[in-house]
């Protein structure tokens, strides 16, 4: 453990009830983000806390990106924020301490050339009394990844240390727990009790065991107690995962929330008290990354709480990781669907694996009440594909209806004499206008199957099968498709928040089991134009999630023809992914916010 500075008091322990609230707000729901704001600073204060806490950018949603530097967005978070303040004490809130994320801009400082417009702040206010009582912002920001945040804020340059109940409590926002020096480095000096943190930390594959290290490692820095509050749910691409953690100063867990769903996290802590003779006030301080960080203090509450029960300590286990995955998936589509206004879905059901993963990611998402499929067979289509659709349908009782294309194709090639690429690509083509067809004629959201493997090599017809609002599967590669079907058949009863109560397995085996093909042409199969996905798979994730060159790929021991092959597949398919739906992030490279390459690229990775 980190030790104390000879400053800082050591005179006895206090306790302290803390709340927090990972929950699921909406970018740019001003009045709906407050109102969750102020419902679950009720429940906080209903089960006695002493301090809830929500998390980054949580009145304005997260991420704004663009929004940040429009100025009347801007002044509405401001004011918003005010707002809200006034409300919670009406409401008889106004006792219970509320640190909340928001959208702030810097008032006073020249305005410099290079500067964000604006100068905006990703912030995080105190609010008591009726009152904003404390403001700070974000100090490293982020430039990496799906964050941009450099490009559009500010840095701040304090740490707000307030008094609660006679416990010092600092507060850092997300990525200044990730970096080293900012205002975690000057935690110590100035001798918390508690360190709060409060993220929108979105979701990838295995990142939960990533930040529980890194939540230990900054309490045992910082010497004191860490309580990490995190965002729930989707917004664009992005998810975001909760699982908010409450660490001790040797870096032990103590308590953890609940993954992929809003729940507050109540935990007791016995925490060192303040020193009585620090008092509030500013103090600047090293940060030891070049700045310098001022301690703001302030007292709310100077003198601990009598003894009081403590309540059971909350520990939730962690997902497995085909669970997690799927929950992602489920939530990403869920909240894509809500909250931009649409009710129900269509997609375009093949008989096929991706459709029918689809088809099962949107039943538990919205409800199977609420999903439309469209069995839309060819000259082409296989019996078994057309059965094994209308299987799935009745297992899962989903709306369909069966379109034939045979005559629309016919109807085009009296007009146009196409072959080859382009014969197959019609059919793609007249089945994307059925499904926008109806898309329009009832206000379906339409949802896009493609993979990720596919999507990698350009295997996908664009305004074909690529075209929708919305890909669940987007980000997910081909292998890990069977995966997930095999994982989801498994749950068929159980009880999970994230999955529709299925009384038998929702996918059909005779769909798992299938050799996967586009049916296009005659006795077509993946294969014929791709490597074996257990082959292929492996490749892509090595060049496109981990940049990993030629001859690097090599090394690792995939076969030089196949990599020539593979790497020029991926390169001249960047056109069409640009032209792709968003769909779900689970890993730590997708094709979108991660991965930004320039379409017009005469560069290769050069053979050898």
């Amino acid at each position: 453990m980190t030790k104390r500075p000879p400053a800082f008091y050591s005179g006895g322990v206090a306790q302290l009830r803390i709340a927090l609230a990972q929950v699921n707000p909406t970018v740019g729901d001003l009045d709906g983000n407050a109102d969750l704001i102020v419902e679950w600073s009720r429940r906080a204060a209903d089960a006695g806390a002493h301090l809830v806490a929500f998390p980054e950018m949580m009145l304005a949603g997260y991420p704004v990106e663009d929004l940040a530097l429009r100025a009347s967005f801007v002044e509405a978070c401001r004011r918003a924020l005010d707002r809200l303040a006034r409300r919670l004490a009406d409401e008889g809130l106004g006792d219970l301490p509320v640190v909340t994320g928001y959208l702030d801009r810097r008032s006073v400082g020249p305005i410099r050339s290079g500067q964000p417009a604006g100068a905006p702040l990703d912030a995080a206010a105190w609010l008591h009394g009726g009152e904003v009582l404390v403001r700070s912002a974000k100090h490293h920001l982020p430039n990496y990844g799906v964050f941009d945040e450099y490009r559009i804020f500010v840095p701040g340059d304090r740490l707000p240390v307030v008094r609660v109940n006679g416990v010092d409590v600092a507060t850092v926002i997300c990525e200044d727990l990730w970096q080293d020096g900012g205002p975690v480095s000057v935690t110590s000096a100035s001798g918390a009790g508690l360190l709060l943190s409060v993220n929108a930390s979105p979701y990838e594959r295995n990142k939960d065991d990533v930040r529980l290290e890194l939540c230990a490692e900054r309490a045992r820095e910082a010497g004191c107690a860490l309580a990490y509050v995190n965002m729930v749910g989707g917004q664009d691409e992005l998810v975001f995962d909760g699982d908010s953690v409450i660490v001790g100063p040797d870096g032990t867990p103590l308590a953890r929330a609940p993954q992929f769903v809003e729940h507050l996290l109540v935990a007791d802590l016995a925490l060192p008290a303040a020193d009585p003779s620090a008092e509030p006030g500013r103090t600047p301080v090293d940060a030891h990354d070049g700045t310098t960080i001022t301690i703001e203090r302030h007292v709310l509450t100077p003198d601990p709480l009598p003894a009081h029960p403590v309540l059971p300590q909350p520990v939730a286990e962690p997902m497995d990781d085909l669970a997690e995955i799927y929950a992602a998936l489920v939530l990403g589509t869920r909240d894509y669907v809500r909250k931009n206004g649409f009710r129900s879905v269509v997609l375009g059901l093949s008989g096929g694996i991706d459709s029918a993963l689809v088809a099962t990611i949107a039943s538990d998402a919205i409800g199977p009440e609420n999903v439309h499929a469209v069995l839309l067979p060819s000259r082409y289509s296989s019996e078994g594909s057309v059965v094994d659709a209308e299987d799935l349908v009745k297992r899962q009782g989903v709306n369909s209806r069966i379109v034939p294309i045979a005559g629309m194709v016919e109807a085009f090639e009296k007009q146009l004499d196409l072959h080859g690429l382009a014969a197959e690509n019609l059919q793609a083509r007249i089945r994307a206008n059925v499904w926008m067809a109806l898309s329009n004629e009832h206000g379906h959201l339409v949802l896009t199957g493609g993979n990720k493997s596919e999507l990698a090599t350009g295997y996908s017809t664009l305004y074909g099968d690529s075209a929708g609002g919305f890909a669940p599967i987007k980000d997910v590669f081909k292998l890990t498709v069977w995966d997930l079907a095999r994982w989801r058949n498994t749950q068929a009863g159980v009880d999970l928040p994230f999955l529709h109560p299925f009384a038998q397995e929702p996918i059909p085996e005779a769909i798992i089991v299938k050799e996967p093909s586009a049916e296009l042409r005659p006795d077509q199969r993946d294969r014929d134009t791709l490597p074996e996905y257990t082959v292929l798979d492996p490749l892509l994730a090595d060049y496109v999630e981990r940049d990993m060159g030629r001859e690097s790929l090599i090394r690792a021991g995939h076969d030089p023809a196949l990599v020539d092959r593979v790497i020029r597949l991926v390169d001249i398919a960047e056109y069409k992914r640009r032209q792709y739906p968003p769909g779900p992030k689970i890993t730590p490279k997708n094709f979108g916010r991660d991965r930004r390459l320039p379409i017009t690229n005469a560069w290769r990775e050069q053979e050898k």
